[in-house]
């Protein structure tokens, strides 16, 4: 076995499903999303090929190094299976994530035919022919559109007809809806199972029976698009369902508390819409992107998992959209693709990784506009997010980096209108000037506040001053832009001493 089952060993007594590794980074060890604690220093590339040992044996490092990424399974000394991915960086070094399989399908990676990543010693009794799995076994989430089953659910349709964002269903129980933020029963509606009430085909049905998740991206019978995410779950099948318009509404459309247009003229450099999940992040980047369209003559290349919005470029603009496992294999490579491919605007659905935060900085330092997202609660912990994701040796020159070529960041939060009747953004927009740069480069990002304080005359706003103009105009009610802010002081402060 691998010198790594120490560590495997670890991830398994605390109850985590993953161990991320790599050169010149300190090991990170989660649970399902949430870290756990594991005090290590940063790992020397000798001692993680040490620990790797055959896992990254000369075949497999050439072809990560060709095609940026190798996924294969390892079975640990404890006979779990985990399923690995190989990364190569921009910088020279290279990231191993560890993902603990589920049950069945560590029983299935037990059997794994020697192509895959079979562990050092035998197993006792040799597997018969007919249980061997391939690679496709534990092959990443598919895109499709073809699911037609999809367009003509009833339930689906439902969901669509109340203003639902998104649905929710599971085997044997009643659907539920996201309006306005709000989960809720769809009444007098049932599920007996997901496969049948979705449509979904025999190839996507047997994949959920493996564990596998799948992503459809459908066209409805409304025009709009539905994204679904398939999955199993401890209830049985699941699957969550976005509705989405199929083309971006205008950025003017969108109730911005502060104009945006003027970003889309950026000629170059690195633009980030953060946010926490459903904040409303994909469409301001989609609208973004389409305002750009429409204001400049370009070439826009956006890389999506999966394409949300369709993009139009008209007759001085081209467009040319791909989708991650269906156009091109992973981010990583449709991003070094498209830096040949006679850009003027990149679009990148999210930074996600390392790899993708270094391949999006040198497009923005090399000329090109790039319109990215990034989880993240604020613009300064955006900047962090991106730094920490570095080992120490490196921050100091991303630091540097992002200085040099970052122009906005937008945090953004969507919360619920006081009438009703939808949702209203709350946003934070940094324009890195020179003070933010120099903050930047020192390190001195949680003093970021006074440069966005500072900076309202050049379209610059914080947060809590947002969320107390959204309250103080009637718009929000103070509980909920309470939960929303990252600063409960400076907002009350705001809030009583209100704007000129």
């Amino acid at each position: 076995m691998a010198r790594i089952d120490s560590l495997l060993t670890i991830v398994l007594q605390q109850g985590a499903n993953e161990l991320r590794v790599g050169t010149d980074r300190e090991p990170r060890m989660l649970a399902y999303g949430a870290v756990k604690r594991l005090n290590m220093p940063p790992i020397s590339e000798e001692t993680l090929r040490e620990l790797l040992g055959d896992i990254l044996d000369p075949v497999r490092e050439q072809s990560m190094r060709e095609r940026g990424r190798v996924e294969a399974v390892y079975e640990s000394g404890a006979g779990q299976a985990f399923q690995v991915s190989l990364m190569a960086r921009a910088d020279g070094g290279f990231d191993a994530n560890f993902l603990r399989a589920s049950s069945k399908s560590s029983m299935l990676a037990r059997a794994a035919a020697p192509s895959t990543m079979a562990p050092e010693r035998a197993p006792a009794s040799a597997p018969s022919p007919s249980s061997v799995p391939t690679a496709a076994s534990f092959a990443p989430p598919t895109h499709d559109t073809r699911a037609p089953g999809v367009a003509d659910s009833e339930i689906v349709a439902r969901a669509q007809a109340s203003g639902a964002s998104d649905l929710h269903l599971v085997d044997g129980d009643a659907p539920m809806v996201r309006v306005d933020g709000r989960l809720r029963r769809l009444d007098d509606a049932s599920v007996a199972d997901v496969v049948s009430t979705l449509g979904l085909d025999d190839a996507t049905a047997a994949r959920l029976a493996r564990g596998i998740s799948t992503e459809l991206s459908v066209s409805l019978r409304t025009g709009a698009v539905a994204r679904v995410h398939v999955y199993r779950s401890s209830a049985g099948n699941a699957a969550a369902v976005r509705f989405l318009s199929r083309t971006p509404g205008s950025l003017a459309s969108l109730d911005l508390p502060v104009p945006l247009e003027d970003v889309c003229d950026i000629p170059h450099g690195l633009v980030i819409v953060c946010g926490a999940t459903g904040s409303g992040k994909s469409t301001t980047l989609a609208a973004l992107a389409q305002e750009a369209l429409r204001r400049r003559s370009i070439a826009l290349i956006s890389l999506e998992d999966p394409v949300e919005y369709v993009l139009r470029g008209g007759e001085s603009s081209i467009v040319r959209q791909r989708q991650v496992g269906r156009d091109v294999p992973d981010m990583t490579t449709g991003l070094r693709d498209a830096l040949r491919e006679d850009p003027d605007v990149l679009v990148v659905g999210e930074m996600r990784d390392p790899e993708t935060i270094a391949l999006a900085l040198t497009a923005a330092e090399t000329g090109h506009l790039v319109i990215t997202t990034l989880h993240s609660g604020s613009t300064a912990s955006a900047i962090e997010r991106i730094v920490d994701s570095y080992g120490p040796t490196r921050q100091g020159q991303i630091r540097t980096q992002i200085a040099d070529s970052l122009r906005v960041v937008i945090a953004q939060r969507l919360l619920p209108r006081a009438r009703g009747g939808g949702r209203v953004p709350a946003l934070e927009v940094l324009r890195v000037n020179h003070a933010a740069a120099s903050m930047i480069r020192e390190g001195k990002t949680a003093q970021m506040t006074s440069v966005l304080q500072s900076g309202r005359r050049e379209g610059m706003i914080t947060l809590e001053r947002c969320l107390a103009d959204r309250v103080l105009a009637g718009e929000v009610r103070p509980e909920h832009a309470r939960a929303a802010a990252n600063d409960a002081e400076a907002l009350a402060m705001y809030l009583t001493k209100p704007r000129a």
